[in-house]
C-alpha cells in the first residue's frame, strides 16, 4: 500500500495476530486482527484496544476562544467547563454538516478539537476562514497519537495502570495531565462502541510503549486489539454516525436525529437560519432504523422503496454480530419514518422486504449522556 499514511502504532500490529490492513481515507489501518465478530463481542463483553491515531486534534487559544467556538459549532460551548468535553457538528450556511467532532475545553482560553481523519485539512482550513479577535489554531494531529479502550471491563484494566482518579470521572469528562503506565496521558472518558471506556490522548513517540503495556495489563483478563470493522459494526449497533454516510454536507443535523446536539437557542451559529427554517417547513428526511426481514443485508446506498416510489437508501448496515439480526440505518422521506412501517430495499436489483425498528439497537446498562 505505497504512499499510504501510517500511524506511530503501525510497526506493533504484526504482535497481535495477522492483521489485515486497508486504505482507509488514505491511511492504513487494520480492518481486523483476529476477525470481525471476535473483536466485536470482545468489546461488548470484556474489553478492546483502538488504535485510532488517525484523527485529527486541534488546539484552539485566545481570549476569543469561546466566541469562536460558539459561532461555528452547533452545541453551546459556554456550557463547558475545565475538564469537560460536549459533542457537536460544524456546519455550512445552508446547514449541511462539514464535520462532526470533540471539544474539550482545558482552560476558558484554550480549548482542544477532535476531528475526523477525513476532514483534517478540510475543517483546519474552514475554522481559518472564521478566527475572530486573537484566536490561533494549531494542527497537533502528527504528533498525537490516540488510543481508546472499550468494553465493560475497561475500568478494571485503566484501574490497574494508573492511579488517575478514574472511579470519579463522568462521561465526557478528562483529565489534562494523567499518568498512565508511567505515560504522561490526556484521559478521556467518551468512546464509539455503546460501551464504557477511555480515550488516551499521548505523545505520537509515547504511543508504543502506551499500548505494549496496556495490552499487558488487560490481556490476562480478555483484552484484544480491535480494527476498523468491528469499530463499525459497534458504533452501528448503538446508532453512532459516520461521517460520509449519515452525515455529510448534503445531510443535516437535525436530518441525522442529532437535534439534541444543535442548541437553536443559544445564540448564533453558521448554519442556524437555515436549521431553523428547516425546523419550521418539517424536517424533510429522517435517520432511522430498518430491519431486513427477508434474507440479506442492508449496505451504503442500497435503494429504499415504498410501493413504486423510491423514497431515501440505506446510510450503514451489517448482520449484527450482537443481535443476530439484519440491520441498518437509512435516510428516507419523513413521512415514512414511523416505527412498524413496512418498506422495501433494493439488493442487486431485488426487492427484499424490510421494517422500521427502534434505534439504537443496542443500549448497554446506564449507558452514558453526552453533553
Amino acid at each position: 500500500m505505497a504512499n499510504l499514511r501510517t500511524t506511530p502504532l503501525h510497526s506493533l500490529y504484526g504482535e497481535y495476530g495477522e492483521p489485515r490492513c486497508i486504505d482507509f481515507g488514505g491511511w492504513e489501518l487494520p480492518v481486523q486482527f483476529s476477525g470481525i465478530i471476535r473483536e466485536h463481542e470482545a468489546v461488548r463483553q470484556k474489553a478492546g484496544l483502538f488504535d485510532v491515531s488517525h484523527m485529527g486534534e486541534f488546539i484552539v487559544t485566545g481570549q476569543f476562544a469561546a466566541d469562536f467556538l460558539q459561532r461555528v459549532t452547533t452545541n453551546d460551548v459556554r456550557r463547558l467547563t475545565d475538564g469537560a468535553a460536549q459533542y457537536t457538528l460544524m456546519c455550512y450556511p445552508d446547514g449541511g454538516v462539514v464535520d462532526d467532532l470533540l471539544v474539550y475545553r482545558i482552560s476558558k482560553d484554550q480549548y482542544m478539537l477532535v476531528v475526523n481523519a477525513s476532514n483534517i485539512e478540510k475543517d483546519f482550513d474552514w475554522l481559518q476562514q472564521h478566527l475572530i479577535g486573537d484566536v490561533t489554531i494549531e494542527d497537533r494531529s502528527n504528533i498525537t497519537a490516540l488510543l481508546a479502550l472499550q468494553g465493560p471491563i475497561a475500568t478494571e484494566i485503566m484501574s490497574r495502570c494508573t492511579e488517575a482518579p478514574i472511579d470519579s470521572l463522568r462521561p465526557f469528562q478528562f483529565l489534562r495531565e494523567a499518568e498512565v503506565c508511567g505515560i504522561r496521558t490526556l484521559l478521556s472518558r467518551t468512546g464509539y462502541t455503546g460501551e464504557d471506556g477511555f480515550e488516551l490522548y499521548v505523545a505520537a513517540e509515547d504511543a508504543a510503549a502506551l499500548w505494549r503495556e496496556l495490552m499487558q495489563a488487560g490481556i490476562p483478563l480478555g483484552l484484544e486489539p480491535i480494527g476498523l470493522g468491528a469499530r463499525d459494526t459497534l458504533r452501528l449497533e448503538a446508532r453512532l454516525p459516520l461521517y460520509g454516510q449519515e452525515l455529510s454536507s448534503e445531510i443535516s443535523p437535525l436530518e441525522a436525529g442529532l437535534g439534541f446536539f444543535v442548541k437553536l437557542d443559544s445564540g448564533d451559529f453558521i448554519g442556524r437560519d437555515a436549521l431553523v427554517a428547516q425546523k419550521a417547513a418539517g424536517i424533510p428526511r429522517r435517520l432511522i432504523g430498518i430491519e431486513l426481514l427477508d434474507r440479506g443485508i442492508p449496505r451504503s446506498h442500497y435503494l429504499v422503496y415504498s410501493g413504486d416510489a423510491q423514497i431515501g437508501e440505506v446510510t450503514s448496515g451489517t448482520q449484527s454480530p450482537t443481535l443476530k439480526r439484519n440491520l441498518g440505518l437509512a435516510l428516507i422521506q419523513a413521512e415514512y419514518a414511523a416505527i412498524g412501517t413496512e418498506l422495501e430495499v433494493e439488493i442487486r436489483g431485488k426487492r427484499l422486504k424490510a421494517i422500521v425498528v427502534p434505534a439504537p439497537f443496542y443500549k448497554r446498562t446506564a449507558a452514558p449522556a453526552r453533553p
